[in-house]
């Protein structure tokens, strides 16, 4: 408590009811080994997709899985000024303890949409007008030509799928296409939350420059 005591005092000010707790509740509650010492109750912040316009850069997770990876996609989204970010009813919950901390913050940041299927998002995406590209290793086009080719420049929404088997090729057939990002070494592939990284940091590059 000696270490949080500003954010006690703010807390109080605003009406926000403060309890003291044990190490050992402190721990269960953290779910952490090393818990940082004050924990908040607060409400979801998801909204609904209708909710949602002036979309020009979104990512879709599809069938993703690992927590750790979601929110560090939705962290990346965040830094690429992403306009939203869609958790589909097959990934993980953003609010799963360890999403929210590997989101860093930015969860707070950007609209985040919970539990609309895939077919959804896809078709919200192309019905506000911007191109729906899934990410895939196999992708028949590479990330670097659809650049070159202009086609990040207008809105684009990116697919994520799972780490391990990716995308289904029923998913892929809704999207505009499949796109891979080029390895120029001898890595077999790289991690969902770096090859997003890779795709959006293109796509904003790109929707800046043009």
């Amino acid at each position: 408590m000696q270490r949080h005591i500003d954010l006690m005092d703010a807390a109080h000010t605003a009406g926000v009811p403060t309890h003291r707790v044990s190490l050992d509740v402190m721990s269960e509650l953290a779910q952490t080994i090393t818990p940082q010492g004050v924990i908040a109750v607060c409400e979801f912040v998801d909204v609904p997709l209708e909710s949602v316009s002036d979309v020009r850069l979104a990512v879709v997770l599809s069938h993703v899985r690992d927590p750790g990876n979601a929110g560090t996609v939705l962290r990346t989204a965040d830094a690429a000024g992403a306009d939203v970010v869609i958790f589909t009813d097959a990934s993980v919950d953003p609010y799963n303890g360890k999403c929210v901390r590997a989101s860093a913050g930015s969860l707070f940041h950007l609209p985040v949409v919970v539990g609309v299927p895939v077919a959804r998002a896809v078709d919200f995406l192309h019905g506000a007008g911007a191109k729906a590209w899934a990410a895939d290793g196999s992708g028949d086009r590479d990330l670097h030509q659809l650049a070159d080719d202009g086609d990040l420049d207008g809105p684009v929404g990116w697919v994520f799928g799972n780490e391990a088997w990716g995308l289904p090729e029923e998913i892929v057939q809704q999207t505009d296409g499949a796109v891979s990002v080029p390895i120029y070494g001898a890595a077999e592939s790289l991690n969902l939350a770096t090859a997003a990284a890779v795709c959006l940091y293109t796509t904003a590059r790109q929707q800046r420059r043009a």
